[in-house]
């Protein structure tokens, strides 16, 4: 369905273009309201279904609600289009199973635009079933008299013509009335010239009906009319007329029975909440007239079922309205008779709607006007609300209307009219707190409350209950704003009145920042998902608006003492320009997060640019340099690694214990074991000394001891709750242990992998990739060549030499034990060519020693109890697993 866009086609003079008011989707909404209705249509045609009964649950009501700009009017509209006329109906949307002729839909547009009051309301309801063909008397009646009370000086027909409803429903309401007055005066057989004043008629008709008389027979089943007859005819009488008209529609005969389908548009406009004047009279409408079904689209859900509304409207409360209690139905799927929910939340378009919505938008001999580029950059912005589209569509045509060509880049744009569409119906506390939380990517009632700098909850606890906020209730926060909403209140030019002057947008940051702070300091224990959200969201905030680190410094420790390694930085993060020291801190966070995805070239690069900057305190400043020196170390520039751990250790802060370990891992790797040994002596915990000793023992050889050393370092991690520790200790377990052997491997494989599942360390993963291997040394049905070349790739790609070595050290294990002599020097080439620069040179050695050979080129290793005692031990395993090898 689609019509002309005269804004649009009023923006150009180029003629060729065609300009159409699109109308995209919505057959899930479609669906909802077919299946609806079809439940109502069943349930007003029962027998028991009582017109009059005041007291049964209400569920005759469907409500779509969603932020400014989703499309509401548009759809009420193709709704009242769809429901009067099969023929408008959009080619997306099925066939309804009932009878059109039985259907009478009327849509009302409250918007404060419009100006519709209450009496419009209940004479467009009237003046809409006039195609009926005959009068409403229970009804009539009481709306003349209510009429010529009110309105003595102006006629019924003027009212009509003027509001519009006699072009839109023709004349005949005012001679129905006329018709029903007449029918009732001669009825109770009053002369003619009183039964044309309704006052006297209404007088006589209350007195039969009191009498029961047999005249007014068929009025006399309406048990209400004559006290609705009598009582005074004011607005507070005129809500309570449509249970008349509930009564006179239940009555009338088969062949005339038609179900009016009344659609409420612009919810939101009709009036004060605190007041609730005209809510209180259209729910009272709604309630009195089961028989009807009505669609109500507005921003806000309706709080029909809130039992803190007694005394505010009539009728509240989840019993009176069990559909409106529930959680809001999922725009995607039709309501069933056991799903009560009947307020469904409009959705944005999807991605695929939005270029369609734009392709067809404007034209030009049928062809879009707008490019794909243009398309889908326009789309990418939108989140999917339709007024973006509608806006860029305005600025499309404004660009070319200037001269230029429009770009992509031209529509990298906020619009204000986003933001005075959303703040237009909020209070002023509620707007406070909208750009509070616009600075926020979730948020809590309390935390928006702080951040807000307000003593009280309640605007916050309003501001979670409209349409632009999402609810993730299982989330640590549960509530953030649309994106696109979120983006034009930060970003757009404000207009309104209470606009925020930069320093208010300050303040309000720091107060959520420190907000964010206390509830971290505040939180139960160590709860790594806690403490990631309050990085994410404290780290954009003091990067973005140059706040002092505050506690984001602790909080930075406590990431990495876990050695987990989630995503933490904030996107757009590109490690240029470091101005604060916020900027420099969410470079070295992401760049320590990103190198178990990246060569450590790029981390040494990233971590270089944040310890130049200089805007770091001491001890984030000995972090940088310490995790430099770690991925020297990995890309074996010992030299450089030695300079860093020395200079971090030097120190004495935090991390001087660590790089002291890296000193005692550098001394190994020199192949120094007495020194790197009697370092770990003196690392203690803070130096993970187990597993030091452990890194120290298994190039010995003595894998047992290796094993018993890591398994140490294992539960002394998991004592002190460091989680990725226990991971970085039993990968090196399994490692030892695969030398010796391959069932008992198996078990520490599988423990080590569940230690690292959800934890983020890439070349601890590598490690047991490594064991695996040399479990299955001498098989020849495990593929451990071409796993081994698959491996090599991936090792190469992390940039983590010292890994490779590992590999090839495996793979001259399983040389040795298949006893593949070329194999084996092959290998040993290709280690000693490696190791060049003197780090791990023993290798070599060790695989000499697996083959039972002495080697050409010796490294000089220091090993602690000789070399003798550690090829003996290096040709004991290869025996071992010759004894054992049969295929597995």
């Amino acid at each position: 369905m689609a019509g002309r866009d005269l804004r649009a086609l009023f923006s150009t003079n180029d003629r060729s273009v065609q300009a159409t008011e699109a109308f995209t989707n919505r057959s899930s909404q479609w669906e909802l309201v077919a299946a609806a209705l079809t439940e109502h249509l069943r349930h007003v045609s029962s027998s028991g279904f009582d017109p009059e009964d005041l007291e049964a649950p209400r569920s005759h009501l469907l409500v779509f609600h969603g932020v400014g700009g989703i499309g509401k009017t548009t759809l009420s509209r193709a709704l009242e289009a769809a429901l009067a006329d099969a023929g408008r109906r959009p080619s997306q949307w099925g066939a309804p199973g009932w009878p059109a002729d039985r259907i009478l839909p009327v849509r009302i547009d409250l918007a404060r635009s419009v100006g519709t009051d209450f009496e419009q309301i209940v004479l467009t309801i009237r003046a809409a079933l006039t195609p009926i063909g005959r009068p409403l008397p229970a009804f009539d009646l009481a709306l003349r008299r209510y009429w010529e009370t009110n309105h003595p000086s102006e006629p019924l027909e003027e009212y009509l013509r003027r509001q519009g409803l006699g072009s839109r429903f023709g004349q005949a309401l005012p001679q129905q009335m006329q018709s029903a007055l007449a029918d009732v005066a001669q009825a109770l057989m009053l002369p003619g010239t009183i039964g044309s004043v309704v006052g006297q008629v209404t007088g006589a008709l209350v007195a039969a009906l009191r009498e029961r008389r047999q005249t007014v027979r068929a009025l006399e089943g309406c048990a209400r009319l004559a006290d609705l007859l009598e009582a005074e005819p004011d607005l507070d009488a005129l809500s309570f007329y449509p249970h008349l008209l509930a009564w006179e529609l239940a009555r009338l005969p088969e062949g005339r029975r038609v179900v009016p389908v009344i659609l409420l548009d612009t919810f939101e406009d009709i009036g004060d909440r605190t007041r609730r004047d005209l809510e209180r009279l259209i729910q009272r409408t709604v309630w009195l007239l089961p028989n009807a079904f009505w669609v109500i689209t507005g921003r806000s859900r309706l709080q029909w079922a809130d039992p803190a509304l007694q005394g505010q409207l009539d009728y509240t409360g989840p019993a009176a309205w069990p559909g409106l209690a529930h959680v809001t139905v999922p725009a995607a799927r039709a309501p069933t008779r056991a799903d009560t929910g009947r307020q469904v939340l409009i959705g944005d378009f999807s991605p695929e709607d939005c270029d369609d919505y734009l392709a067809r938008r404007l034209t030009r001999d049928g062809h879009p006007l707008i490019g794909e580029p243009v398309r889908q950059v326009i789309t990418a912005r939108s989140h999917g609300l339709p007024l973006y589209l509608d806006l860029s569509v305005a600025r499309f045509l404004e660009l070319r209307r200037s001269g230029h060509t429009p770009q992509p880049g031209d529509f990298d744009h906020d619009f204000p009219a986003l933001v005075a569409r959303t703040l237009s119906d909020l209070t002023p506390d509620e707007r406070h707190v909208l750009r509070s939380v616009s600075l926020l990517d979730a948020f809590d009632v309390p935390l928006a409350t702080r951040a807000a700098g307000l003593a009280h909850e309640g605007p916050a606890q309003r501001l979670t209950e409209r349409p632009f906020v999402r609810d993730h209730p299982f989330g640590l926060w549960p509530f953030h704003l649309h994106g696109l909403i979120r983006s034009a209140v930060r970003n757009a030019e404000d207009t309104t009145d209470d606009r925020w002057t930069e320093r208010d947008w300050q303040q309000a940051a720091q107060r959520a920042f420190t907000a964010l702070g206390e509830h971290h300091q505040a939180a139960p224990g160590p709860d790594r998902l806690l403490l990631i959200a309050f990085l994410r969201q404290g780290l954009r905030l003091a990067r973005d608006h140059r706040l002092n680190l505050g506690w984001l410094t602790p909080a930075a420790w406590t990431y990495v003492s876990d050695s987990v390694w989630e995503p933490l930085a904030p996107p757009d993060t590109d490690g240029t320009g470091l101005d604060t020291a916020a900027d420099a801190l969410v470079e070295l966070l992401s760049a320590l997060a990103r190198r178990q995805h990246q060569h450590r070239s790029h981390t040494v690069a990233r971590l270089t640019t944040v310890i130049d900057s200089h805007l770091l305190p001491d001890d984030l400043h000995h972090m940088a340099l310490y995790y430099r020196a770690k991925a020297h170390r990995d890309l074996g520039d010992s030299p450089a690694s030695r300079a860093g751990m020395q200079a971090v250790a030097d120190g004495q802060g935090r991390l001087a214990p660590a790089a002291r370990r890296g000193l005692a891992h550098l001394a190994r790797m020199a192949g120094d074991f007495p020194t790197a040994l009697a370092t770990a002596h003196t690392l203690g915990w803070e130096g993970r000394h187990h597993r030091v000793e452990g890194d120290i023992w298994w190039p010995h050889g003595d894998m047992d001891r290796a094993a018993t050393a890591y398994a140490a370092a294992r539960d002394e991690a998991e004592h002190h709750g460091v989680t990725g520790e226990r991971g970085n200790s039993q990968a090196p377990r399994a490692f030892a242990l695969a030398f010796t052997d391959p069932v008992v491997a198996d078990d520490e494989l599988a423990l080590a992998e569940q230690l690292l599942t959800g934890v983020d360390l890439r070349a601890t993963t590598l490690i047991t990739h490594i064991a695996a291997l040399a479990r299955d040394a001498g098989r020849t049905d495990a593929d451990v060549d071409d796993r081994a070349q698959v491996l090599r790739a991936e090792i190469r790609t992390a940039g983590v030499t010292y890994t490779e070595l590992a590999l090839d050290l495996a793979l001259a294990f399983h040389h040795a034990v298949r006893d593949d002599q070329d194999q084996v020097a092959a290998t040993i080439a290709r280690l000693r060519e490696n190791t060049r620069g003197g780090d791990f040179a023993y290798y070599s050695d060790i695989a000499a020693f697996m083959a039972g050979l002495v080697p050409a080129q010796p490294s000089g290793a220091r090993w602690v109890d000789g070399e003798p005692a550690t090829r003996r031990r290096w040709r004991a395993l290869v025996a071992a697993r010759r004894h054992l090898r049969t295929p597995r």
